[in-house]
């Protein structure tokens, strides 16, 4: 059974060994080689215990499950995307590969939600590298496509699309059957 909780410092040195081994499963060949070589479990961990000790509107949740421990997390906050009529964002969502296509990303980002929706955000936003597959987890998940863009990044243009969820009420009422599964 997974447990969905905030996040403590201590989770950071798992949050990270997730985002670097993540990162280089899911964008081999989509990133350049250089960035996913130079990611640093011991860097990442400083940065994720800055970011998860942080007051204010971000939020880190962690998945727990038995005795493996920190299996994935979500963070999520205001939205950095500008016009999109978003006020709330998915910032982050990764499950150790080991324990994909088991509900952990599903309880994560109901979880996030609803995080969003109890701190006051009406609706949601997360932008995903258009190449990465999990993004049909998101439309799954009742998000709609709403932007593409072209993101500059490490000496090159990754594509990125993102996935609404407009009415965070409507859609948390809705629950987990309120995601289209067909």
């Amino acid at each position: 059974m997974v447990r969905v909780r905030p996040a403590k410092p201590d989770d950071a040195a798992a949050v990270a060994r997730i985002y670097v081994e993540t990162w280089r499963s899911v964008y081999a060949g989509v990133v350049p080689d250089r960035v996913l070589t130079q990611m640093s479990q011991v860097r990442q961990s400083l940065a994720w215990r800055r970011e998860i000790g942080m007051r204010g509107g971000r939020r880190i949740l962690v998945a727990e499950l038995g005795d493996a421990g920190v299996v994935g997390f979500v963070g999520v906050g205001p939205s950095r995307c500008g016009p999109l009529p978003f006020d709330g964002e998915i910032h982050t969502l990764y499950i150790s590969d080991d324990f994909q296509g088991r509900g952990i990303g599903r309880a994560l980002l109901e979880a996030g939600l609803g995080t969003l929706k109890e701190k006051g955000f009406a609706a949601a936003v997360v932008w995903v590298l258009s190449a990465n597959p999990a993004r049909y987890f998101y439309e799954a998940m009742g998000g709609r496509r709403v932007a593409e863009r072209n993101e500059p990044l490490w000496g090159t243009v990754l594509r990125e699309t993102a996935y609404g969820w407009p009415d965070l009420v409507r859609r948390l009422e809705d629950g987990v059957n309120g995601a289209r599964d067909s």
